[in-house]
């Protein structure tokens, strides 16, 4: 049966790779309104569009009819299973967006901590879109620029070219890389998001600051829907002046000056690895280092060994 809404190429692509998938109605409905929505979608999500106020007391009473899921997991876990995103150094995001063939591959949990939406699936992985931020464009006073979200791989770059042209662009990895690192210079995030209705896999990298991100402010309130890069900011305590410059820089507020105030403290549990305090230190006294604790990278290098 074809929907009413699949008369063009890249939805008709969609919707047969999530038949392929065994994808129910409703998960295909929630796919598609998701990407041709993606604005209203997310101010919604935030809490930032006008009909906000109304929906929220009805959101939060469904919470607390559904406090638990299948399995015992509650709502937020089971909200961030289906949604998530994983923190990238820079050096990992630029080897994502720069894949050279095709990918296929299932992660496990020790890297994609969530029960769902683990796939790392790159048809076309040269094809590249960047998209103005859905997030920073439902905040009244956002960050610049816009154009900072990247769409990596077929069916979604034609979707967001199809359904979004005005607030979207086709471009070569060359200037994907430039992007990460000029985000990486103003101080943002990147996380590798993974979506169930997005197939169940990677669709994005997003360019992530704790001001407008939604993830991020949901990460904050309990849901979490962030998972570490596998890494551990690591100060090196004779190197280290305590200058500050980090601990303001730290996106997840995992940096303290120590009592002493002769050097870094590193509150291992809200560190997220995500790298944006090393370009922050001149004295080159921080390091990120392995935290199995913390769960495995996202090793694209490994992954093109093996697949």
């Amino acid at each position: 049966m074809r929907l009413p809404f699949s008369s063009k190429p890249s939805t008709r692509a969609y919707l047969k790779a999530a038949r392929g998938r065994g994808m129910t109605l409703f998960e295909r409905l929630h796919g598609y309104v998701y990407i041709r929505w993606c604005y209203l979608y997310i101010a919604l999500a935030k809490g930032q569009h006008k009909t906000s106020p109304w929906l929220e007391p009805l959101a939060r009473a469904l919470g607390r009819l559904l406090p638990r899921r299948p399995g015992g997991k509650s709502f937020a876990r089971a909200f961030a299973d289906a949604y998530h995103g994983k923190a990238l150094p820079l050096d990992a995001a630029q080897k994502l967006i720069t894949v050279n063939r095709d990918l296929t591959a299932t992660l496990p949990e020790v890297v994609i901590p969530y029960a769902k939406a683990r796939e790392l699936v790159l048809e076309n992985p040269a094809s590249v879109a960047v998209l103005d931020c859905p997030c920073r464009s439902a905040a009244p006073n956002p960050c610049l620029p816009l154009s900072v979200c990247l769409i990596v791989g077929e069916p979604f770059v034609s979707m967001i070219l199809d359904h979004h042209p005005g607030r979207s662009r086709r471009i070569e990895a060359a200037e994907a890389v430039a992007i990460l690192e000029a985000e990486d210079r103003r101080g943002h995030v990147h996380h590798a998001f993974f979506k169930d209705a997005m197939l169940g896999r990677f669709y994005a990298i997003c360019n992530c600051c704790p001001c407008c991100c939604g993830a991020m402010s949901a990460h904050r309130n309990g849901i979490p829907m962030l998972g570490s890069s596998g890494y551990v900011c690591r100060p090196d305590a004779e190197a280290c002046v305590a200058c500050g410059a980090c601990v303001a820089a730290c996106p997840f507020g995992a940096l303290s000056l120590a009592e002493d105030e002769e050097t870094v403290r590193v509150d291992a549990g809200l560190c997220m690895g995500c790298g944006v305090c090393l370009s922050r230190c001149t004295q080159r006294a921080l390091a990120l280092v392995p935290a199995p604790e913390r769960g495995q990278p996202l090793d694209v290098d490994r992954l093109r060994k093996t697949t």
